[in-house]
């Protein structure tokens, strides 16, 4: 199997971290060689988190080039318009329909861009998804990134029952039932 490249870019606070953790210990338990590779800006204050996982028979580094993901999952807009050209050509961009304005935006230097959806479904493979409305109808706005994941799942080589698996030893105990609830929205769409 050649090396599967994917990305989750997002911002400070979002599980970008947990996300990738999750599908780490996915493809370790389906047998493969992996490496994650965490890039942080300002994580703390909003800023943004990129993290690159990587999967294979063997796997030598763990930043994705340009133009070599095969999914990106990006928890809001503005991280998926940043991130974009690093999708391969028939990779798939897999959108949180979410805003968070940065620092920039917030003092009022700059405009948050409009039409982000609109203009990356013009050039990518685009699937979007307004997960964190989606998870505050499950009860906990913040299992929207598993929702996220469970439609980014339909992109990769595992079942159903490996997510669980991973899902179950890799969020806190108590969050399970509703992380899996999350994950079958987003798996559902």
């Amino acid at each position: 199997m050649a090396v599967k490249n994917i990305m989750i870019v997002g911002v400070g606070g979002q599980g970008t971290l947990l996300t990738s953790r999750i599908l780490g210990g996915l493809a370790i338990a389906g047998g493969y060689d992996v490496k994650l590779s965490e890039v942080h800006g300002m994580a703390q204050r909003g800023g943004s988190v990129v993290t690159f996982v990587r999967y294979g028979e063997k796997v030598a580094e763990p930043v994705v080039e340009e133009g070599q993901a095969d999914v990106i999952i990006a928890f809001e807009q503005l991280e998926a318009l940043r991130y974009a050209h690093f999708l391969k050509k028939d990779g798939a961009l897999i959108i949180n329909d979410w805003k968070i304005d940065p620092m920039p935006v917030v003092t009022g230097a700059a405009q948050y861009p409009e039409h982000i959806i609109e203009n990356l479904k013009e050039k990518y493979k685009v699937y979007t998804v307004n997960a964190t409305e989606e998870a505050k109808k499950l009860g906990n706005s913040r299992v929207f990134n598993l929702i996220v994941l469970g439609i980014a799942a339909q992109h990769m080589d595992f079942s159903k029952e490996q997510w669980y698996s991973v899902i179950e030893h890799t969020v806190p105990q108590k969050t399970i039932e509703i992380n899996k609830k999350a994950f079958d929205v987003g798996f559902e769409l």
